[in-house]
């Protein structure tokens, strides 16, 4: 059994863009502001109450800060996976600061984008919509209890496919 474990996990918002900077020994690394919230109602005024917290999030992972730097913006819905790390560093006046991040290395750690199709932080070539078929066929699909043949005429699809 393992002596201790350092596992985070947030499912939240980004509070703005990522950050890519170049290190010195050029390999990149990506800095992110997570939010995360809570809602609950008052049980004394039965007023809605809301408390949000800001979670550093730094990734050395290239192929996460690839996905980072094309696809995610500031609102994006986001999965992460990381560690807690805390780091020691001297500001501009010589005082001693302290900073807790997760943390995403290069073999551990896990990022997933959350948003649905269009939402806010998704950016691509046809607009959001991520399903490459014609906007008809895809509305057609999702009804169900449809032919799909019958109800998109007009399309050349040469293969006979059951489902």
């Amino acid at each position: 059994m393992a002596g201790s474990v350092n596992k985070v996990m947030l499912i939240g918002n980004l509070g703005r863009d990522p950050e890519i900077k170049t290190m010195q020994n050029g390999s990149k690394v990506c800095n992110l502001s997570v939010a995360t919230s809570e809602t609950w109602k008052d049980k004394t005024s039965g007023e809605r109450k809301e408390k949000t917290e800001w979670h550093r999030v730094v990734v050395f992972n290239e192929n996460i800060i690839n996905v980072c730097e094309n696809y995610l913006k500031k609102g994006a819905k986001v999965f992460v996976e990381g560690q807690l790390e805390t780091r020691k560093w001297t500001d501009q006046s010589g005082a001693e600061k302290y900073s807790t991040e997760v943390v995403l290395r290069q073999f551990r750690g896990e990022l997933t984008m959350l948003d649905t199709k269009g939402g806010a932080g998704q950016s691509n070539d046809n607009g959001g919509n991520y399903d490459q078929r014609p906007q008809q066929q895809a509305a057609g699909g999702a009804q169900g209890g449809g032919n799909w043949q019958s109800s998109n005429k007009g399309n050349d699809f040469e293969d006979d496919i059951p489902f």
